[in-house]
């Protein structure tokens, strides 16, 4: 029912009016008119009737309240959702037993918790969390204070003792606090998934503002486009079911070549692991490496460089048998691929083109061979520089005349180019059959997604903190939050959900109470549930609070 407004012979009345559907259609019923709304008014009739149906709406009036802002609220659905999945992954038991006998003065726990939470809903730098968690309805956090964030971060890279096998000289990095929790937390769930038997690793670069400590800050190849600043490499290995394992942080001017071979045998000992099929990019591989990992013993799917490999280039691109056409079902839907599988001297490779890059690719090139026609019409000082367009030109023959040009497309160059359209090739000795080598590359991308997420969504870049120590726990706390996220997204594909993640962000800051005193008594009011918020809560688990309940 609601209250509706008619004018008539020059005058304005109210009318309680309800809804009712009569033959199909909803129409409008009058209950009771109420009466001249300027009469009611002076009387202060109407004023009385508001009165009177505010007491049974309380509760209406406080939510109404708290959207305008006129009551103070603190926010709880990221505190109880994210809060629950920390429990379950046993991440806060795993810190509790390293804290043990530590003697901190602080809940050290309660400060990483509340540095993952912040690095998930609004990310930035540790500075601002400190304010940021007065917002927020998290238990345990009270007391803590910015220079607590610091000690915890300091904690989490804080260098161990040597350790055996895992600290030998050839070890990556130092080994950390940081290490051992990964591992527990593996050990934690190493039940769900029995074996580490594929494992997905690629790397990235973090930039420093400042010098980045006192290791790992260096100029190297900045994959942040920021070759001004000092940066870091991070290594980030994940299982088959796109599950972080772990982390390596090394010094920016790592080259990622050299990197692979010291992770992989220091994550042989600490996850005591025996077959693993190594899963990675061309730009991590040498032919070094390779007869590395097969004197290990290991398996492995290695991104190959086409172009820059003779023997691909000329002898397995070059191959006339046949493709096999696949059509490949993903969650994006069908994607065509045409596999084949070349045999060299005992080395094998698998080839793949995929239709939909092929097309990507023709059309990127077309739009680029468009651009260099308009920049040599302008003349070839526009070309200097542009390495896009250098890789079509050649050196046009001379004629004498005036206007002739110094470069000119070469055709030549453009045939050579078409033959990559949508094609990459694969080196494996791993025991699968070349879709399911295809498949695995293909999920390499994974990793990618994560370091996208990490990056943008998390912004870990760039980082302000001055000690190694501090700039490993910064980046451990973003490895914590892909943790969570990686799980939330499990448990919601699992229950049929597919939220995305800016919306439920944005739902779980509008799940908020307030505690309003009236007649006495003291009582806790939260606003209702946004978007797919209370269907999420359900795929964890997590039972919300009553719409009102007395305060503690």
């Amino acid at each position: 029912m609601f209250v509706r407004e008619k004018t008539a012979r020059g005058h304005r009345y109210l009318y309680l009016v309800e809804s009712v559907r009569e033959g199909g259609r909803v129409r409008q019923r009058i209950v009771r008119a109420l009466g001249r709304k300027d009469v009611l008014l002076a009387s202060g009739e109407l004023d009385r009737l508001v009165a009177s149906l505010a007491r049974h709406a309380e509760r209406s009036l406080v939510l109404s309240e708290m959207a305008a802002g006129r009551i103070a609220c603190t926010r709880i659905g990221a505190p109880l959702l994210f809060g629950r999945l920390w429990e379950r992954l046993g991440i806060a038991e795993v810190l509790g037993g390293l804290l043990r006998g530590r003697g901190f003065e602080f809940a050290v726990e309660r400060a990483v918790f509340v540095a993952v939470l912040h690095r998930l809903m609004v990310s930035g730098s540790d500075r601002a969390c400190e304010k940021w968690m007065a917002d927020y309805a998290i238990p345990g956090a009270d007391g803590l204070q910015l220079h607590h964030f610091y000690r915890a971060m300091a904690w989490l890279g804080e260098e161990l003792a040597p350790d055996g096998d895992a600290d030998r000289p050839e070890a990556p990095a130092p080994r950390c606090v940081k290490d051992r929790i990964e591992e527990r937390l593996f050990a934690h769930r190493r039940d769900l998934f029995t074996d580490l038997a594929v494992v997905f690793m690629d790397t990235t670069t973090l930039s420093f503002q400042g010098a980045g400590g006192e290791s790992l800050g260096a100029r190297g190849h900045s994959k942040d486009h920021r070759p001004d600043l000092n940066q870091m490499v991070l290594a980030v290995v994940i299982d088959g079911e796109g599950r972080p394992i772990c982390t390596e942080m090394l010094p920016g001017n790592t080259a990622d070549v050299t990197v692979l071979l010291p992770v992989v045998d220091r994550l042989r000992t600490r996850f005591q692991v025996g077959r693993i099929c190594v899963v990675a990019d061309r730009g991590m591989i040498s032919a070094a490496t390779i007869e590395a990992l097969e004197e290990r013993r290991l398996e492995y799917i290695l991104g190959v460089r086409e172009r820059s490999s003779a023997l691909v280039r000329k002898v397995v691109l070059a191959d006339k048998r046949p493709f096999t056409p696949l059509l490949v079902e993903r969650a994006r839907g069908e994607t065509q691929l045409f596999v084949k599988e070349v045999a060299l001297d005992g080395q094998r490779y698998v080839v793949c083109r995929n239709e939909a890059e092929a097309e990507k690719d023709r059309a990127d090139r077309q739009a680029i061979v468009a651009g260099l026609e308009k920049q040599l019409a302008r003349g070839d000082k526009a070309l200097i520089g542009n390495s896009a367009y250098r890789r079509y030109l050649r050196r046009a023959a001379p004629n004498g005349r005036a206007d002739a040009r110094a470069f000119e497309i070469d055709p030549g160059k453009l045939a050579d180019e078409a033959r990559y359209d949508g094609i990459f090739v694969l080196r494996t000795n791993a025991r699968l059959t070349p879709l399911q080598a295809v498949l695995r590359y293909r999920d390499l991308l994974q990793v990618e997604d994560l370091f996208r997420r990490a990056k943008s969504v998390l912004r870990t870049r760039p980082i302000y903190h001055s000690a190694d120590a501090a700039i490993r726990g910064h980046v451990f706390c973003s490895f914590l939050a892909l943790v969570l996220q990686k799980e939330l997204t499990d448990r919601c594909r699992a229950a049929g959900l597919t939220p995305e993640w800016a919306d439920l962000i944005r739902d779980l800051d509008r799940l908020q109470e307030a505690t309003i005193e009236q007649d006495g008594k003291r009582v806790v009011t939260r606003t209702a549930v946004a978007g797919e918020i209370g269907r999420v809560f359900q795929a964890v688990g997590v039972a919300l609070p009553p719409n009102q309940r007395p305060a503690d």
